[in-house]
């Protein structure tokens, strides 16, 4: 197909075509690309040189980390500095570049989120076998497991786009080479694939959030017969990661399930799970936890001691 394809590059339509409102955005994403970095990189640092990475939920949090700063690298930038370039082009190699990466970080993202459901699952619903089922094999499999599924998802979708012939107009209405903005543009009917994005991307994410909610309600349940004590720390832990989950899910529910035709408030949208959730994600994490608050100040006093 690809002698169909005369367009080489795309061109980014951005979010707001008012200078003004871009300048302030760019100052504004600035601020949350650094807090991005900033966030994940002391929860990098701070699960690695202390004992937590030991635990499975630490071990899983340091990944879900070190995606988020993965992802936003791939997206935010460019972001950034499209906000204040006078054309905000992207060749269709880089474009395809984008769509596969972003949608492998996400992939991945997402399986390592459903680990710490698993997790926290296992540790409330089954105390006294966490230690047999949790084991570091068990983790790294599970870190495995997510790359994998994260990978196929991915590619499949790149496959899929890579087939489509693009004659122009190469405007994309987007600040991200995503599926659903490239369809539009695509010079054939698009049912059958609109289908199959939302089936690849929309429905898996939808079967992904009602297990996650499933496990979450499961484990509510096995806490009423908990000490108050036990029960609100176990609540403490799973009300931070239903919130990241909400944060992330939502948006990409909202986003993936409808059709590729339909008018609808996509890049608005995305803004919060490509930007907004990977910076209040650490936020999330560390000011709702007191073992990552002494974690933090045991190494960052070891490391001004040292």
């Amino acid at each position: 197909m690809e002698h169909s394809n005369n367009v080489t590059e795309f061109v980014f339509m951005g979010l707001w075509g008012n200078k003004g409102i871009q300048l302030l955005f760019f100052f504004l994403f600035l601020l949350c690309y650094l807090a991005v970095l900033m966030g994940n990189f002391i929860i990098l640092l701070t699960i690695t040189c202390s004992h937590l990475i030991e635990q499975p939920m630490y071990y899983f949090l340091c990944h879900l980390s070190l995606m988020d700063l993965c992802y936003t690298s791939t997206v935010v930038p460019r972001l950034i500095r499209d906000l204040v370039a006078a054309r905000k082009t992207i060749s269709y190699n880089s474009c395809m570049t984008q769509l596969f990466t972003a949608h492998l970080l996400a992939g991945v993202e997402i399986f390592i989120l459903v680990s710490m459901a698993f997790d926290r699952y296992v540790a409330i619903v089954k105390p006294l076998h966490y230690m047999v089922i949790m084991n570091q094999k068990k983790c790294n499999l599970l870190v495995a497991v997510a790359w994998g599924v994260g990978f196929w998802h991915s590619i499949a979708l790149l496959l899929m786009v890579l087939r489509l012939p693009f004659c122009g107009p190469n405007q994309i209405d987007h600040y991200i080479c995503d599926v659903k903005p490239l369809l539009k543009l695509v010079c054939k009917d698009i049912h059958i694939v609109s289908i199959l994005v939302i089936a690849n991307s929309g429905m898996v994410g939808v079967v992904i959030f009602l297990v996650l909610v499933a496990s979450y309600i499961m484990i509510l349940y096995n806490l009423r017969t908990r000490s108050s004590a036990g029960r609100r720390k176990a609540l403490s832990t799973c009300s931070s990661h239903v919130m990241v989950v909400v944060l992330f899910f939502v948006p990409c529910i909202y986003t993936y399930v409808l059709p590729a035709g339909s008018e609808n408030k996509d890049k608005e949208i995305s803004v919060f799970y490509t930007v907004v959730a990977p910076m209040l994600n650490p936020l999330i994490y560390t000011l709702r936890n007191m073992e990552m608050k002494i974690a933090m100040q045991k190494v960052w006093s070891r490391k001004s001691h040292g």
